[in-house]
């Protein structure tokens, strides 16, 4: 519960506490006792039929109000409030069926004292001023009271202390009790008549009444119960279901329960303060966890490349919010989950995807979910780039806010990420079914988190340029080839990675080179040359992790990826790195991958297309003639100049 709805539950409680307390002295300082005898009865009857209770959800019903309206129509004030307050006590204490809490009495007490006393105050007015006597329209005006400040005063104190709407706990759980109330005023009604006519002696045939109304109830309750058992287990089964299908994502995207949890509490208090309704607020809960699993459509090496998305891959990619809509509307949620997952990549002014859709148009939970999921993305480390100060990340936010974000949104979650925060931290992880697989994969997001959306320059080569370029590229090639099949037994493996460097500086400019062998499932260093050079020799690259590892296990190259996000090249914070670009392609042989070229430039985006093919002729090239001359034995890194 949040501070402010604790502060708001004990100032309504302690109002009623005031307000209870006030009824009773002004009841008592007018006191003019009537018949002890028949008001001693009554309570006796009334404490006996306190018993007569049934269980709700959100607390308990009783027939005590039943003799708070007989005490009205035959006792005075501070009798019926006495009335009302022994049937309470009698129910806190005799068999109770949940410890006794004191703040709950004090409340129960007061909201008994308020409500007799609006009740009685109800029928003095009606009675007297308005039918100038005694009639069934005033006591039709007592009940009517009666049930609207006890309910209200319920579904405002359980609202408050459960962090529910309390118009929806009213409707829910006592709306349908207004009928109970009709019929004890019926009663109540006939009892006051025969006592009129046969002596106020009859008022003690009211407890078989009594006793039939409350026992239809029970049977009604019982029938209700059977139905939200039903619809429990439905519940629950929707609620499997979003386990299965996030274990499912589990299993293809690898987001970690961290960012999941973020991702959640952001959204579901974002929603508290939008004010959105309780389907809503289900719906944007389980979007906040399933809003990605159309990515079981999208190819692994997609999902889990560290670098910019080609333009065929990114189609690739922007197929998954309408498959996960698809997938979700099989599920038959009982809230609306497709349509958030459907739209999460729309942005607020149009340019996003699918569809396009723009503004107000964007399902409320989508507009929620697209700004909490960026803010934690760019928050979080990424194979394709380190994570940001969370300052950092919502100043980027911001940046987008009126572009890719709804305003309203962005301006509440500006002012309330420190504390969503703080609050995400502070809930327990629950750690997630391990799958049976041996297969790692690693997280991904979509390119407007980040790694697709580049406004970087792209250098281009001209077409006669590249021509040559690519004559170029295959004829050293060749020639290498052809000089190490000659000198095998001559020229080691370092030799023919530095004559590789040598003659990749002229076509393919770069401030570093590293040329890693596979041995197993790591890459270690065989040649490294230019900046950083003493860093690029200390790595060992396991197999799918950062760029080189990423390349060997898919078997594709990449541009312009992030050199600081190969593992273990910037864990010393005390080192600086000024390489912002890396082309890297691998080696095959008939063996399969044997090893990664990796060349690291200074500025972003560096390398163009054509340098990828450039690089890749060699490669095609030089794979088997490396892999024989590392077979021998492992070459430890020789680090050029």
């Amino acid at each position: 519960m949040s501070r402010a709805r604790q502060f708001g539950a004990s100032v309504f409680i302690g109002g009623m506490g005031v307000a209870g307390f006030a009824c009773l002295a002004l009841a008592f300082a007018h006191l003019h006792p009537t018949d002890t005898t028949r008001f001693v009865c009554y309570l006796i009857v009334a404490v006996l039929a306190s018993s007569f209770k049934v269980n709700l959800p959100s607390g308990t019903l009783s027939v005590n109000f039943l003799f708070t309206l007989l005490g009205i129509l035959e006792l005075g004030l501070p009798e019926t409030l006495l009335l009302g307050l022994a049937s309470t006590l009698a129910q806190f204490f005799w068999k109770p069926t949940r410890r006794l809490q004191v703040v709950q009495l004090i409340f129960n007490l007061s909201q008994v004292t308020v409500c007799g006393a609006a009740a009685y105050g109800a029928y003095q007015l009606v009675s007297v001023y308005i039918l100038h006597g005694p009639g069934p329209l005033a006591l039709l005006a007592a009940a009517l009271v009666h049930f609207a400040l006890n309910s209200l005063a319920t579904s405002t104190v359980i609202g408050l202390t459960e962090d529910k709407l309390i118009s929806k706990v009213w409707s829910d759980s006592y709306v349908w009790s207004f009928p109970y109330y009709m019929v004890g005023a019926a009663i109540a009604g006939l009892v006051n008549f025969l006592n009129q006519h046969i002596g106020w002696q009859s008022s003690l045939l009211v407890l078989p009444p009594i006793y039939l109304m409350y026992r239809s109830y029970r049977l009604y309750l019982g029938k209700l119960e059977t139905e939200k058992k039903h619809a429990e287990q439905v519940s629950s089964l929707h609620l499997r279901t979003i386990e299965a299908l996030a274990l499912a994502i589990e299993a293809k995207d690898q987001t970690t329960g961290e960012h999941l949890q973020r991702v959640r509490v952001y959204a579901m208090e974002l929603a508290k303060e939008l004010g959105l309704n309780d389907d809503e607020r289900e719906a944007l809960r389980a979007a906040s966890v399933l809003h990605d699993i159309g990515k079981l459509a999208v190819p692994e090496h997609i999902i889990s490349k560290p670098g910019r998305l080609t333009p065929e891959e990114f189609e690739k990619m922007k197929i998954h919010p309408i498959v996960g809509a698809e997938i979700l509307e099989q599920v038959d949620f009982p809230y609306p989950v497709a349509p958030i997952v459907l739209a999460h990549h729309e942005k607020w002014d149009g340019s996003g995807y699918p569809n396009g859709t723009a503004g107000d148009a964007i399902p409320i939970g989508a507009r929620i979910l697209s700004a909490v999921d960026c803010l934690d993305a760019l928050a979080s480390d990424r194979q394709y780039r380190r994570a940001l100060p969370l300052h950092e990340a919502m100043a980027k936010v911001v940046s987008e806010s009126g572009a890719a974000f709804d305003p309203k949104v962005v301006d509440i979650l500006q002012r309330r990420y420190v504390d969503w925060e703080k609050l995400a931290r502070q809930q327990p992880l629950q750690s997630p079914p391990k799958l049976s697989t041996d297969v790692k994969v690693k997280r991904g997001l979509a390119p407007d988190a980040g790694f697709a959306g580049s406004d970087a320059p792209q250098t281009t080569i001209q077409s006669t340029d590249s021509e040559d370029r690519f004559a170029a590229a295959r004829a050293q090639a060749k020639s290498l080839v052809d000089l190490a099949c000659e000198l095998r037994s001559s020229l080691a493996l370092g030799d023919i990675l530095a004559l590789l460097a040598a003659r990749l500086q002229n076509l393919v400019p770069h401030e570093s080179i590293a040329v890693y062998l596979r041995r197993g499932d790591v890459l270690v260093p065989a040649f490294v040359s230019g900046q950083n050079a003493i860093l690029f020799a200390s790595l060992k690259i396991p197999l799918g992790e950062g760029l080189s590892g990423w390349v060997a296990q898919n078997h594709k190259p990449i541009l312009n990826g992030n050199p600081s996000v190969e593992p273990g090249y910037l864990n010393n914070a005390a080192l600086y790195s000024t390489l912002r670009s890396a082309l890297a392609v691998p080696l095959e042989a008939n063996s399969g991958v044997v090893a990664v070229i990796s060349l690291y430039r200074a500025h972003q985006d560096a390398f163009a297309k054509d340098e990828v093919e450039i690089l890749e002729i060699f490669a095609s090239r030089l794979g088997e003639s490396i892999a024989q001359a590392a077979a021998p034995k492992a070459s430890s890194a020789k680090a050029g100049r």
